[in-house]
């Protein structure tokens, strides 16, 4: 499962009903206790009794930004985890969780890799001792590298290779970052993806998915004591290793636009560009999520409004900022209506950042902007998956789990000034990269 797609994926309108503002309210993550044994194995435990579920997370601190000699390696990897182990071979470790009604699933991204299952409580001891049991024997062969290895290469011919939206995405990263790891994809190129050997593998488990690397968070109904004991019991034992090599490169300064054309057999061109933002952590990252609220948040915002409604240029259009440990991007995109020209799309979509460069957006563009914000943090409360998710993310990115009321107050003191001020900041036309995506000579074998 590969979520590269969060980068152009079109925002979604979100509800303005909240709790309200003067009602205290109740912060799960404020009751998570961290565990950390000798190995340096970090554990995150949050009791929640509010539904009869309990999840199971391993969040590795590895993704494709560290990624050197061979691209994709952390993708490949989280395939070949499901492969068996010495003691669990082949599927049987999901027919024995399947039997038993868990659901999990596993994603890469440039700075992790995670895996999860959610369960119900009696069954979470066979969780851990299978998740044990893969990081202490997990089977890494020639026969199990070639068979990943070829549903890799395929989920990249579907997801990249013949997807436009796909092939937006690559070309935007790769313009925008010329040095940075950030500018390979997360699935990786197949030519590396076809040629990395078992003895790369090996060294890439062996650096990576060790204790001092990981961190188990679990959330939701279940006896934490019982769940410590037990990975204690079986992970204490696993000696620590010498700190993950990380990638050291830095993207240097962009010195002006930078534009691409990709042509692929497509009926309907496809619009993007992308600037450099801050990395997560960052102060302005809130008003820069405000902003991408205002330009793609729903059928009212300016997006859609101006591109697809008013104008009838585009199908759809988005935009929005996304945060990565050790660099952002913020994008906007559009798919051209059929018959329009991309470069009048490419006008509209850049006059609307224009517009927010130079004038602050109005009181009801930036509450309702606030307000959408408000509603994605509460619903991170809803789920044990949620929860357990918010605390290894928090964890491994900001070095704590950032306490609900702190970024509600940082939302709710956003100011109009804010908003325009980090669009002139970050958004200058002599920063930004522009791709079009355009139908080739083969156009007429698109659908």
């Amino acid at each position: 499962m590969r979520p590269g797609a969060l980068l152009l994926a079109a925002a979604l309108a979100l509800p303005l009903a909240v709790p309200p503002r003067a009602a205290a309210l109740d912060d799960p993550a404020a009751r998570t206790r961290l565990t950390v044994l000798d190995n340096g194995l970090r554990i995150l435990t949050l009791v929640d009794r509010t539904t009869p579920v309990v999840s199971f997370q391993s969040w590795v601190q590895v993704g494709s930004g560290d990624e050197a000699r061979w691209t994709g390696l952390a993708h490949l990897f989280e395939h070949m985890m499901f492969r068996g182990t010495q003691n669990v071979p082949g599927d049987l470790r999901d027919r024995l969780l399947r039997a038993r009604g868990a659901r999990g699933n596993a994603f890469t991204s440039n700075d992790v890799t995670v895996y999860f299952e959610d369960v119900t409580e009696e069954h979470l001891p066979l969780v851990i001792d299978l998740e044990a049991d893969r990081l202490r024997h997990l089977v890494i062969s020639p026969d199990v590298l070639d068979t990943e290895r070829q549903v890799v290469l395929e989920e990249r011919r579907m997801r990249s290779e013949d997807s436009p939206q796909g092939r937006l995405i690559e070309a935007l990263l790769a313009l925008s970052f010329l040095a940075h790891p950030y500018r390979t994809p997360t699935i990786g190129w197949a030519s590396d993806v076809a040629k990395v050997d078992v003895d790369a593998c090996l060294a890439f488990f062996r650096a990576y998915y060790v204790p001092n690397n990981l961190v188990i968070s679990i959330a939701g109904d279940f006896d934490e004591e019982a769940a410590i004991a037990r990975l204690r019991e079986r992970l204490a034992g696993v000696p620590r290793a010498p700190a993950p090599p990380r990638n050291p490169t830095e993207e240097p300064p962009q010195r002006g636009e930078r534009r691409a054309v990709v042509h692929v057999p497509v009926r309907a061109p496809l619009v993007g560009a992308a600037w450099h933002a801050p990395a997560a952590g960052h102060p302005d990252a809130y008003a820069l999520d405000a902003l991408g609220e205002i330009l793609s948040a729903g059928r009212t915002s300016r997006l859609h409004r101006a591109l697809v409604y008013d104008g009838q240029e585009a199908i759809s259009a988005y935009g929005g900022y996304w945060e990565m440990e050790r660099a952002g991007l913020f994008y906007a995109g559009a798919g051209v209506r059929p018959g329009v020209d991309p470069a009048r799309v490419e006008r509209s979509l850049l006059e609307q950042i224009e517009r927010l460069r130079e004038t602050p957006p109005s009181a009801d563009e930036l509450e309702k902007a606030k307000r959408g914000l408000e509603v994605a943090l509460i619903r991170g409360l809803g789920t044990a998956h949620a929860l357990a998710s918010r605390n290894a993310s928090d964890l491994l990115t900001y070095g704590r789990i950032r306490p609900l009321d702190e970024r509600l107050e940082a939302i709710r003191a956003l100011t109009a000034e804010d908003v325009r001020r980090v669009a002139r900041a970050y958004l200058r036309p002599d920063g930004r990269s522009v791709v079009h995506v355009m139908p080739g000579p083969d156009a007429e074998a698109a659908g």
